[in-house]
C-alpha cells in the first residue's frame, strides 16, 4: 500500500511539473507572474546552477536541493522533476496502447558511453563552450520540443477558438501569429522527438543512463544514496516480473541485483513484485548486490551508435545552409554584422553564450517574436542558443520579459528604465541600398519607428530626406531595420560585444503661444 501511494505520488508531482513547465513555453498572454515561474523553474538542475554562479541567492539553490534528495532517496530529479524524463514516461504509456506491451529486460550498463557524453560535457565547458549542455540537458531539450512542436499547435487551437467565438461576436480570446519562426530548429526538435521516443519504446530511458549528462552525473551521486531499492534475497523467487517493467533495465533478477546508479525512481518494480521481495530500504553493506564486473556492450554496437547519433546531428544543422545564401543583390551592399545582437540583461555576447542552456524560454515569452533560436550566429559552439533577429520583428521599447523569464541568468534582470538606455547595438546606414539614394523616393520608415529618434532624416538633394543616425542615443532595439523595405536592408544594427549604456535623447519642448482670451486656443 505504500509503495503504490509513492508511485502514484511520483505520478502526480511529475505531471504537475510537466505540465506547469510546458505551459510557460507555449503561453503568450504572461498568466504566470515572474516569480511563480522562477518557483516552477526553481528545481532545474542546470539552470539552477548556472543561476546560483551568476547571481549568488537563495532563489538559485534548487541544485543543492536535488543534491541532497539524490544523497538520501537516489534519482530523484529523473523521476519526479525532470520534465523530458515525464514526457518519456508519456511517450511509453502511449506507445503500449497502440501496440503490444513491450516488457523490460535487464541490460549492462553502456558506461563508455555514458562516461563519455559525461566527459565530453565537462571538457567542453571548461574550454567555455556550451555546445554539449545546448543540445542534451534535458530541460532544455524539453524546452525545445515544447516550443517548436507544441506552440504552433496550442496558437493554432486559441486562433481556431478565437475565430469561432468572433461568430457569436465573444471575444475572450485574440489571434496570435509567430514571427520569424526558425524552421531549422523544429527540425531539429522534431528529429530530436523521434529519436527520443524511439529509444523509449525499444530501450525504455536509455536516454537518461546513456547520453544524458545530467542522468549520469546524479547517477553517480546515488552511489551514495541513503535509501536504495534492492532484491531480497529471502523474499525473492527470481520471477523477473519486477525486471520486465523497469524502465531502466538496470534489476538483474538472476543474480537479484540492482545497479541503482541506473535506477530513475520510477517505483514499477516495488508495486509489480507479487512477493514483495523488492525493497526499498535504508541501505546497509550487507545489501549490496550490485555487479562488480559488468560486460561492456560490444565494440560495434558502440561505433553504430555514435555513427548514426553524428549522422542524425549533421543532417539537422546542414538546414542551416540557407541562412548564410545571400543571394545576387544588382550590386546593393550585402549586410555584414561584425556581432551578433544579444537581449537587454545578457550584458556580452561572452556571459550569454557561456550560460545560456537554449531552452527557447525567452523565445517563447517574447511577445515580438524578436529573439530567435541561432544557427551558426555565435559559431558552432552556440548553435542554438537565442539572438535577436530583426528580420522577423524588433525589441519593444516598454519590454523586459525576457529578462524576467530566463532561468540560467543569461539573461539577468533589468529594470524598464535601464534598458531604455542599454545600448545593444548600433544602426549602420547603407546608402547605397536606400531607396532616397537608388529610386529619388521619399521613405523616412526608419525614422518613423525609432523610439529614441537616433534616426533622425537629413536634408539630401532638392526636397529629399535620407536617414542620418545618432551613435549616441541609438540602443540598438532594431525598430529601424525592421521598418526598412529593402533588400537587402538600408539599415541595420550591429551588436556590441559588450553592452553599453546610450545617451538620453533630448526632448524638445514644443512652445506655443496661447491668447487667454480665445475660447478655444487650440
Amino acid at each position: 500500500m505504500v509503495f503504490r501511494f509513492l508511485k502514484w505520488s511520483r505520478v502526480a508531482v511529475s505531471l504537475i511539473f510537466f505540465l506547469l513547465i510546458g505551459f510557460l513555453f507555449v503561453d503568450f498572454g504572461n498568466v504566470f507572474s515572474a516569480n511563480f515561474m522562477n518557483g516552477i523553474l526553481f528545481f532545474q538542475f542546470i539552470p539552477s546552477i548556472l543561476k546560483f554562479i551568476n547571481i549568488v541567492a537563495l532563489a538559485a539553490v534548487g541544485f543543492v536541493v536535488v543534491l541532497v534528495l539524490t544523497l538520501l532517496f537516489g534519482r530523484v530529479y529523473c523521476s519526479y522533476l525532470c520534465p523530458l524524463g515525464t514526457l518519456q514516461d508519456i511517450i511509453r504509456v502511449f506507445s503500449n496502447r497502440f501496440k503490444k506491451r513491450k516488457r523490460f529486460r535487464y541490460r549492462p550498463p553502456k558506461n563508455v558511453l555514458r562516461y563519455g557524453f559525461l566527459g565530453l560535457t565537462l571538457l567542453a565547458l571548461l574550454f567555455g563552450s556550451f555546445i554539449f549542455i545546448n543540445l542534451l540537458d534535458p530541460y532544455s531539450l524539453f524546452g525545445k520540443i515544447v516550443s517548436n512542436l507544441a506552440r504552433p499547435i496550442y496558437y493554432t487551437i486559441n486562433n481556431t477558438g478565437a475565430w469561432i467565438l468572433e461568430k457569436f461576436e465573444v471575444y475572450t480570446l485574440f489571434k496570435v501569429g509567430l514571427k520569424g519562426y526558425s524552421w531549422a530548429s523544429f527540425g531539429y526538435s522534431l528529429v530530436l522527438l523521434g529519436l527520443i521516443g524511439w529509444l523509449v519504446y525499444k530501450y525504455g530511458r536509455l536516454y537518461c543512463n546513456t547520453v544524458c549528462p545530467v542522468g549520469t552525473f546524479l547517477g553517480i551521486v546515488s552511489r551514495f544514496s541513503l535509501f536504495r531499492i534492492r532484491l531480497d534475497e529471502t523474499m525473492c523467487d527470481s520471477c523477473g516480473i519486477c525486471g520486465s517493467n523497469c524502465k531502466a533495465q538496470c534489476i538483474d533478477t538472476k543474480n537479484k541485483a540492482v545497479d541503482f546508479s541506473r535506477c530513475v525512481g520510477c517505483m514499477n518494480c516495488l508495486t509489480a513484485c507479487p512477493s514483495s521481495g523488492v525493497k526499498f530500504s535504508l541501505f546497509h553493506k550487507r545489501y549490496d548486490k550490485t555487479p562488480k564486473t559488468i560486460p561492456l556492450e560490444p565494440v560495434g554496437a558502440r561505433r553504430n551508435f555514435i555513427k548514426n547519433s553524428a549522422l542524425i546531428t549533421g543532417g539537422v544543422l546542414s538546414i542551416a545552409g540557407e541562412a548564410f545564401s545571400e543571394g545576387l543583390n544588382d550590386g546593393k551592399i550585402p549586410v555584414k554584422r561584425e556581432y551578433t545582437v544579444t537581449p537587454p540583461g545578457s550584458l556580452s555576447i561572452r556571459h550569454f553564450t557561456q550560460t545560456c542552456t537554449a531552452c527557447h524560454l525567452c523565445v517563447s515569452a517574447c511577445p515580438t517574436h524578436v529573439i530567435q533560436p541561432s544557427l551558426f550566429q555565435y559559431g558552432i559552439s552556440g548553435v542554438l542558443q537565442p539572438f535577436m533577429d530583426f528580420n522577423a520583428h524588433f525589441c519593444n521599447f516598454e519590454c523586459t520579459l525576457c529578462s524576467e523569464v530566463c532561468p540560467t541568468g543569461a539573461i539577468l534582470p533589468i529594470e524598464l528604465e535601464e534598458k531604455k538606455l542599454t545600448q545593444l547595438g548600433i544602426s549602420k546606414f547603407i546608402k547605397e541600398n536606400c531607396v532616397v539614394y537608388t529610386d529619388e523616393k521619399d521613405c523616412g520608415a526608419c525614422s518613423e519607428h525609432c523610439p529614441t529618434k537616433a534616426v533622425n532624416m537629413v536634408f539630401y538633394k532638392d526636397r529629399l530626406k535620407i536617414p542620418e543616425v545618432t551613435k549616441e542615443i541609438c540602443i540598438g532595439c532594431g525598430a529601424c531595420e525592421y521598418a526598412c523595405p529593402t533588400t537587402p536592408k538600408s539599415i541595420y544594427v550591429d551588436g556590441n560585444p559588450i553592452h553599453k549604456l546610450a545617451e538620453k535623447p533630448k526632448v524638445e519642448k514644443i512652445e506655443t503661444e496661447v491668447n487667454p482670451e480665445d475660447d478655444f486656443p487650440f
